[in-house]
């Protein structure tokens, strides 16, 4: 038999499968239909076709995998804010505090900004609405503030020391999200940089950062801080990583069932090629951030310090319905360049795939190296120097640093849960904010004098206490300098600026302190990489 009649009999076969195939899936939606028309018809009570069709879809897909998702008409627009790098509103960050909208920060050179709004200052009116003691949720705070670009929306606001609400007219206008939350150095040869998100803009921030921190001296060294960054665009991190690899690298492939493979290789030498590269991870570094890190790890580019990654291998692509909606569809596996999916397991039980935070905590992984799980079929090396490296759930660091959470933790965990910190630290500023800001003009002076005294910490004591946290002196002293630091880098953000709050709080972090020690010693970095 020729191989052109094989070849037929096969181009037959797949046009036979596929024709089966799709008449299987036209009967089905028939039956579906049908269903739906029946309990239209004949069910009982009142009932909400949309309704029921939407948790069908809901269910279907929750029976794939974990990423694969409904987003109705309403949630469509919501989600891609973040990512595309803007929203239009008045530019504030906002917390409820004592059921009043409070105004966090505002974002440079925003609306709010340019009116006067501050820190500090309790919204209680917007518009003709009284908003005070309403219960008022996040999404209502959206509905009453965002608005198209040129829009007017009046507020009416009390700020601490000033007799009368104060009123001010905001134009609304594009508002930035910034995917970039701090830059600066942590000694004259090494940068810091931490991203929160893999978003259109993340490239164009990255750079100028960059630019900006090398105009202050060479940078030889950069600590790039992914811990807690849960994704975003895969374009983004390829862009990203290309900073780090010299051109023609594969720095991440896709493939499915239904996606031919597609490899992404560096397009360029990167800007920073040669300086040595720290990138800290942890267990809520996810997707885009696990394709840098991973692409690093591979090519023996830089080290990772902290713990194993979340473990999101999958890629999602987004299909528009016909009534606005969407679902964001798993259509293909994403690999480093070494061939590993680290896609952690879902199939057996997604309930566990759900907890898989505690399942870490229970056995001890957050606190132990030791106890990281490793699957040795899943095992591969590293591209360069042949380091050994797994896939199958997550990227397990170079280095390890425990997560602390001695028992003492739980006294502070509280107070950041109950939101005791921010609401004291708006307080403090409201009665000191002339003195502080002549005492201190700028942030040095603040960071080298500025002490957190013995009453400022009986004070955020006794507010705790009347949010429900019982007074625990033997934590306090325990950890005295966490809790100082934390109340430091909350005004310093006030204060200053928003990245100020990172500059302090990266003071005496372990993952950071790592980094600069493992940079001061270059033969223990190149030992990391087995150079």
């Amino acid at each position: 038999m020729s191989l052109q009649w094989y070849l037929a009999i096969a181009l037959f076969s797949i046009f036979l499968s596929n024709k089966v195939v799709a008449q299987d899936i036209q009967s089905q939606a028939i039956k579906f239909g049908r269903v739906l028309r029946l309990v239209e018809a004949f069910y009982v009570d009142t009932t909400n076709v949309n309704k029921l069709t939407e948790n069908a879809i809901v269910d279907l897909l929750g029976r794939l995998d974990p990423h694969s998702v409904y987003i109705t008409k309403s949630e469509v627009e919501e989600m891609n804010q973040p990512l595309e790098g803007n929203f239009e509103g008045i530019g504030i960050s906002f917390s409820m505090i004592q059921d009043t909208l409070t105004v966090m920060t505002t974002i440079p050179g925003g609306p709010s900004e340019k009116v006067g709004l501050r820190p500090g200052d309790r919204i209680i009116k917007v518009g003709d609405k009284h908003i005070t003691s309403i219960g008022l949720k996040t999404q209502d705070v959206f509905g009453l503030l965002r608005g198209n670009k040129g829009t007017i929306v009046k507020l009416e606001v009390i700020r601490k020391g000033v007799a009368a609400p104060l009123e001010f007219t905001i134009v609304r206008d594009k508002i930035p999200i910034f995917s970039l939350d701090a830059a600066f150095l942590l000694n004259k040869e090494t940068a810091f940089i931490k991203l929160n998100r893999f978003s259109a803009t993340t490239i164009e921030e990255y750079t100028d950062a960059m630019k900006k921190l090398e105009k202050d001296g060479k940078v030889k060294n950069l600590v790039l801080d992914l811990r807690g960054n849960g994704g975003g665009y895969l374009g983004a991190a390829y862009e990203l990583a290309n900073q780090f690899l010299e051109a023609n690298k594969l720095i991440v492939y896709t493939e499915g069932i239904h996606s031919p493979r597609k490899d992404y290789r560096s397009a360029t030498n990167g800007a920073f090629l040669k300086g040595n590269l720290i990138i800290l991870i942890d267990e809520g570094t996810a997707s885009a951030s696990e394709i840098v890190s991973g692409a690093i790890q591979d090519w023996d580019r830089g080290v990772l310090i902290g713990r194993r990654t979340f473990g999101k291998g999958l890629v999602q692509q987004p299909f528009a319905l016909n009534d606005g909606s969407m679902i964001r569809l798993t259509t293909a596996h994403y690999y480093t360049p070494a061939g590993r999916n680290i896609q952690k397991p879902y199939k057996d039980n997604l309930e566990n795939y759900r907890n898989d935070y505690v399942k870490r905590y229970e056995r001890g992984e957050l606190f132990n190296k030791d106890s990281i799980l490793h699957t040795d079929s899943l095992m591969t090396k590293t591209l360069v120097t042949k380091r050994k490296v797994f896939g199958g759930g997550g990227i397990v660091p170079d280095i390890f640093v425990a997560l602390d959470t001695t028992v003492h933790y739980t006294y502070f965990n509280t107070l950041v849960r109950k939101n005791i910190f921010f609401p004291y630290v708006v307080s403090y500023i409201d009665q000191h904010r002339k003195e502080l800001l002549t005492k201190y003009p700028e942030l040095q002076s603040f960071r080298d004098k500025f002490v957190v005294s013995s009453s400022m910490m009986g004070e955020l004591m006794t507010l705790g206490e009347k949010a429900g946290v019982k007074r625990d002196e033997e934590s306090v002293h325990i950890l005295q300098a966490v809790i100082f630091r934390q109340i430091r880098a909350l005004i310093a953000r006030d204060l200053y600026d928003s990245g100020d709050y990172f500059k302090i709080m990266m003071e005496e972090d372990p993952e950071v302190k790592k980094a600069v020690e493992l940079l001061a010693d270059p033969k223990a970095y190149a030992h990391c990489l087995n150079r």
